[in-house]
């Protein structure tokens, strides 16, 4: 973030990573604003995501597949968002190989 805070969600993307990469860009009274880049990551397999807050979430660049707990899933392209409520267990079940899927999630009490 510049001095007049000016920032660009696509800039400092990382070009390899071995694990996804997770910013926080503003915490908030009740409010966290995180950008996630993927690349071909998944979450951990030993587990769930098991939130106390609710997310949402929106992919802005690339592709995912969201996967909760009673098995259902939901795939997301750009522009794509989704809500999550807190406590809903979740996985990323795939992300794009080919490109960074740049996700921005927003989480509120």
């Amino acid at each position: 973030m510049d001095e007049s805070g000016v920032a660009n969600l696509f800039t400092n993307l990382p070009e390899s990573a071995k694990d996804e990469v997770f910013d926080d860009l503003l915490r908030a009274d009740g409010v966290r604003i995180e950008r996630i880049v993927s690349q071909g990551h998944t979450s951990p397999d030993e587990g769930w995501y098991d939130q106390d807050e609710n997310e949402w979430v929106i992919v802005l660049r690339g592709g995912g597949r969201i996967t909760f707990d009673d098995g259902s899933e939901v795939a997301l392209a750009a522009g794509d968002y989704l809500h999550i409520p807190a406590h809903r267990r979740h996985r990323v079940s795939w992300t794009d190989p080919a490109q960074p899927t740049v996700w921005l999630a927003v989480f509120h009490r």
